[in-house]
């Protein structure tokens, strides 16, 4: 490692820059219920409205994905430092629909290009522990959280301040993450100093332009209003057949390679949707619990932040399919029984057992792609993580509108159906990978 890079630092304001990413989770949780009761949003338009910064993320991720090693890290990261100072100024001012949306779109995009530039960069500087400092990293992630959701229960809750008070907090660790970064070295990316190609690169994502194109065509439903995505029609499963027969074709026939990347696409699709889908909505979903839905999604994220701290043991012993397996069967579980529990002791432990659910599957997802996909590089990383989140501001709107019409706990029943999908796909990712060593 070159003298004149500082790893610790440099892991310090990733750290940092995702704590800032993970505030925003937390105040958009919070603030839910400020739009809805003060503003008269419905549950549908905050969904649209929070949209953006998923789908913001998500074209962050990717074109950083593509363009991080023509323009380098440290100008991703300084993308990302603008893109949150803008965002955060614009939410003060936010009172309507429109303008939650325009502060949403800077913020997804200071987002993404967190995890664009952070992710590749976790994997450089580490490259023999990709997996557990990826876990550590992503610590900071329910971390912010469980540090939100005190300051807005504080401030907000028992204090009676404003939610444009707790919206100021962000710009502490915003100047930070800046600071830390200002002035240092950045290692070029690992595909990079391992001699894989750009072509490789690409090559290695299975079927990329069919991928990209869902996902492109994805954040197109997630930004119109008008385009909803209806399960009861058929003409839903036959362009999700389409799909699958492209990146068949494209995957298999023309690039001639594996397609265990798009199954892990597919996969984290469906593991973000279970969990940013599910605490984005907290505040909706729990609101009758007996409870403070804000110290739920505290106690689950406090348990998500202490359980990627501690993965190390856990992600040697079982290795990362059977982590995610794992992660699927709880999930499914806590989804379960937070659709059927009364009073705020059941709420409580369904809650418990969700968060053990779905504590390990952001980040063993992409440790998972670094390992066993590594020449995948900066892009596949980007589109994993982008993917996740273009799924999340898909299923925002969708949720939003059952809470509406069938209610919470109807709503938590049809979240379950998700990781159930999950297990199955981690059964035969199990097998697989056995036939399959780590790259």
């Amino acid at each position: 490692m070159n003298q004149s890079i500082n790893p610790s630092r440099l892991f310090a304001a990733s750290c940092l820059a995702l704590l800032v990413t993970s505030l925003t989770f937390a105040l958009r949780a919070k603030i839910e219920g400020v739009f809805s009761a003060d503003y008269g949003l419905t549950g549908e338009e905050i969904g649209w409205a929070f949209g953006p910064a998923f789908w913001g993320f998500t074209v962050a991720m990717y074109v950083g994905g593509l363009i991080i090693d023509v323009v380098k890290t440290k100008n991703i990261v300084r993308l990302a430092f603008s893109a949150h100072l803008i965002g955060l100024i614009l939410l003060l001012f936010a009172k309507d629909k429109t303008m939650l949306f325009i502060s949403n779109v800077f913020i997804g995009f200071g987002n993404g290009s967190v995890e664009a530039a952070c992710n590749p960069l976790i994997a450089t500087i580490y490259p023999n522990d990709k997996t557990r400092m990826l876990n550590r990293f992503h610590v900071w992630f329910p971390g912010g959280i469980v540090t939100g959701g005190i300051l807005a229960w504080l401030l907000m809750t028992q204090l009676g301040m404003s939610w444009q008070v707790l919206t100021s907090l962000l710009f502490i660790p915003l100047a930070l993450y800046g600071y830390l970064f200002f002035g240092q070295v950045i290692p070029e990316t690992e595909r990079v100093s391992s001699g894989v190609s750009y072509k490789d690169m690409f090559k290695n994502v299975a079927a990329p332009f069919t991928i990209i194109a869902l996902v492109s065509f994805m954040i197109l439903m997630a930004s119109v209003p008008s385009i909803h995505v209806d399960f009861s029609s058929s003409a839903t499963y036959m362009v999700l057949g389409l799909v699958v027969i492209a990146i068949i074709v494209e995957g298999l026939v023309l690039n001639k390679m594996s397609l265990l990347f798009p199954m892990m696409l597919f996969a984290m699709f469906l593991t973000a949707s279970t969990e940013l889908g599910t605490n984005q909505w907290t505040n909706a979903l729990l609101t009758k619990a007996g409870i403070d839905p804000m110290i739920i999604l505290v106690v689950v994220t406090g348990i998500m932040a202490v359980g990627r701290f501690f993965a190390g043991p856990l992600i040697h012993k079982l290795n990362p399919p059977g982590v995610l397996l794992g992660s699927s069967v709880f999930s499914v579980l806590g989804l379960y029984l937070l659709s059927s529990a009364e009073g705020a002791g059941m709420t409580l432990f369904s809650a418990i057992v969700f968060a053990v659910g779905i504590c390990y599957f952001w980040p063993t997802m992409l440790g998972f792609v670094s390992e066993y996909i590594p020449k995948s590089g900066a892009l596949g990383l980007s589109i994993m993580g982008g993917a996740g989140m273009v799924a999340t501001s898909v299923i925002l709107p969708i949720m939003g509108r059952s809470i509406d019409t069938a209610g919470a706990q109807a709503t938590l029943r049809f979240m379950t159906i998700l990781p159930a999908i999950l297990v199955g796909v981690f059964i035969f990712l199990n097998f697989y990978i056995r036939k399959k060593p780590s790259a």
